[in-house]
């Protein structure tokens, strides 16, 4: 995926959505993932031309995006500084391995059925509160609540049957492999 980029405008269409997903799921709020999206490809267009290696313009790219992640904690509050703490703390490997699952949440979220998706997405990536789903969709908040659960479920469920994950003893990732008989293009459909 590095092969290639030079500048700013490839990086943005290979890496946009999964810088976005990056920040989304980190600080569950819409507009501040856009902000610091921006700001991400603002220090890439200022520095890129320093990047030596562009094998490894990608863990270059994320460790930016991990920086103004922690900058953006620090900033709200000494509780979030501490959560910033281990944001940096993340062991290196381990954090591109949920990069790369975070990448894949895009195309995982067109397999599951339109009101799984749509409330998942809604929930989780656009940060709105059950409530306000419910009011948006016109159903009540229980069955919000159900389509987010069994969304995530069905996201669950296409995650595992396409990788294995290996944990170590204290449950962090260390490995994903893709399943033998999985293409892993998440091309299978859910019943619903």
């Amino acid at each position: 995926m590095s092969e290639g980029l030079k500048t700013s405008e490839e990086i943005w269409l290979l890496l946009g959505e999964q810088l976005k997903s990056f920040f989304v799921v980190r600080v569950r709020d819409h507009q501040t993932a856009e902000d610091l999206l921006q700001e991400t490809f603002v220090r890439i267009h200022a520095k890129l031309d320093t990047v030596a290696d562009v094998q490894r313009i990608r863990p270059w790219i994320f460790q930016i995006a991990r920086n103004l992640l922690a900058d953006h904690y620090r900033a709200k509050s000494k509780e979030a500084a501490r959560l910033a703490e281990l944001v940096e703390a993340a062991p290196d490997h381990e954090q591109q391995l949920e990069d790369v699952v975070i990448g894949w949440l895009p195309r995982m979220l067109e397999l599951l059925p339109d009101k799984y998706r749509e409330a998942v997405e809604l929930y989780k990536l656009q940060g709105m509160s059950q409530q306000e789903i419910a009011d948006r969709l016109n159903i009540s908040l229980s069955g919000v609540k159900s389509r987010v659960q069994r969304g995530r479920s069905k996201l669950k469920d296409v995650l595992y049957d396409c990788c294995s994950f290996e944990h170590d003893r204290r449950g962090d990732l260390i490995s994903i492999s893709r399943n033998e008989d999985s293409a892993g293009n998440f091309d299978g459909k859910f019943e619903e």
